[in-house]
């Protein structure tokens, strides 16, 4: 498994292609390069690629035509398009197939690790929960959901009466638990969706970048604004935009935010003109809102207009009986993904599963079987491993570590290996997986802080930029 991303640069002109290329791997990414589309359809056939960087006019297969291409397959790899300068209709179209985000040339460097970072970001947060495969064991299945729990039916009632409409739907669940695949169901299921689904994550970027990310604006409007750049409400002109976090969306941004939608129009950042969009609006929050409302943090007359409808995402301790489907399809895809041979499992292993609180919801479940059939060595994935994997996260009950029988040594020895991991791991979640920040901050050398980071297999890029 890499630990940087592996980015696909696709440029027919040699020196902007290096150009690119050079940029990025100064920022640390790895990088591979193809001429045109037909090559690099041809490499993302067959290698590991993390997100597409492309032209849009190229010999042989141009990006509108590849981004068609790679819809076909599928191949599921964000894809970012460079168009000509000014050229706004050809970004529109090219974002409204399916592209995840698109640069003017000539290419602005910072502006594109910028992008590059939100796109990878996204990427992750939609890896939230990944496609549901209907497995054997009486689950039922349902746009891509996978579920046995009676709690799971009625989400999944309410998403399948709900999609005939147009209502705003605000979506509830703890952090991990599958409120953005809840959202695509409702849009894939509704009359926009032949449209695009827009998604943002109103926690990630600051109010002023945020603004711009949903508004657009027009080139001067700020500093740094070097050119026009259209926003996701336009991008989401048909269809649907889903906004992720809407609980840490600033003041200011709620109020435009209101208009918009008691309006349906709005202005770009610097731009007097007023621009009318069809979308519908669906939100997700791991907050409770009435809480926040409260604190007067949010604004009470958007929490109406946002609350139409509410869709309560149950977590995964309130529903175990999802848990066996869920822990099954995981290890078939990372079995398939890794390349392993895992057969069967272990009597007892899936009731170790079952007896967890599980925090981080299914999210962390995904994120644990992963770790099972990376350390598995046998055909079966043993009770034992399952074990293992399950106390190299965070431990709920501090004192179960007093429960396995270990000497005093080995007790010790355990909890300070998990307070060297937990606290290498809280400061590189504050200062977004830069090490050498987190390091400094920690009062350790960089050095020092990289070989406990390589002891307890700690990737930097879990961090870069992670939702909470």
């Amino acid at each position: 498994m890499h630990t940087r991303p592996r980015i696909l640069v696709i440029e027919d002109d040699f020196v902007s292609q290096q150009i690119i290329a050079q940029c990025l791997e100064k920022h640390g990414f790895r990088v591979s390069c193809a001429t045109d589309g037909e090559s690099g359809l041809a490499q993302l056939s067959h290698d590991s690629i993390d997100a597409v960087i492309t032209d849009y006019m190229m010999p042989r297969l141009d990006g509108i035509g590849l981004l068609k291409k790679m819809k076909e397959k599928p191949i599921a790899v964000p894809l970012i398009m460079m168009t000509a300068h000014g050229s706004i209709p050809n970004a529109v179209h090219a974002i409204q197939l399916g592209a995840a985000d698109y640069l003017t040339k000539p290419v602005n460097p910072d502006e594109l690790i910028v992008i590059l970072q939100q796109v990878l970001q996204e990427r992750e947060w939609r890896s939230e929960i990944e496609p549901w495969r209907d497995e054997a064991g009486g689950e039922a299945h349902f746009s891509n959901i996978i579920y046995k729990s009676r709690a799971m039916q009625q989400v999944c009632q309410l998403v399948a009466d709900l999609a005939a409409m147009d209502s705003t739907v605000l979506i509830q669940g703890e952090t991990g638990t599958g409120k953005e695949m809840i959202a695509k169901a409702i849009h894939s299921h509704s009359r926009r969706k032949d449209g695009p689904l827009i998604g943002f994550n109103c926690a990630a970027l600051s109010e002023n970048l945020i603004e711009s990310e949903l508004f657009g604006h027009e080139k001067g409007a700020f500093t740094g604004a070097i050119k026009t750049r259209i926003g996701r409400f336009e991008q989401a002109d048909g269809g649907t935009l889903f906004l992720d976090e809407v609980g840490d969306m600033p003041p200011a941004t709620q109020a435009k935010l209101l208009r918009v939608l008691q309006e349906k129009e709005f202005e770009r950042v610097g731009s007097n003109a007023t621009i009318k969009v069809d979308v519908r609006i669906i939100t997700a929050t791991n907050k409770d809102l009435h809480q926040v409302v409260r604190d007067e943090k949010f604004r009470e007359d958007l929490f109406y207009r946002l609350n139409v409808v509410l869709i309560q995402v149950p977590p995964l301790r309130e529903r175990l009986e999802d848990l066996p489907p869920l822990a099954l399809y995981f290890l078939q895809e990372y079995v398939n993904r890794c390349n392993k041979e895992i057969n069967d499992v272990e009597d007892g292993a899936i009731q170790l599963f079952l007896a967890q609180p599980w925090p981080g919801n299914v999210r962390e479940l995904q994120n644990v079987i992963e770790r099972c059939v990376v350390l598995e060595k046998e055909h079966v994935l043993r009770k034992r491993t399952v074990a293992s994997c399950l106390q190299l996260g965070f431990p709920q009950n501090k004192t179960a570590v007093f429960q396995l029988g270990n000497s005093y040594h080995e007790v010790k020895d355990e909890l300070l290996d998990r307070f060297d991991r937990d606290y290498i791991i809280t400061f590189l979640k504050k200062y977004d997986g830069n090490i050498t920040k987190a390091a400094k901050a920690a009062g350790l050398g960089y050095r020092n802080f990289y070989e406990k980071m390589k002891k307890h297999g700690i990737n930097k890029w879990e961090f870069k930029h992670k939702s909470v």
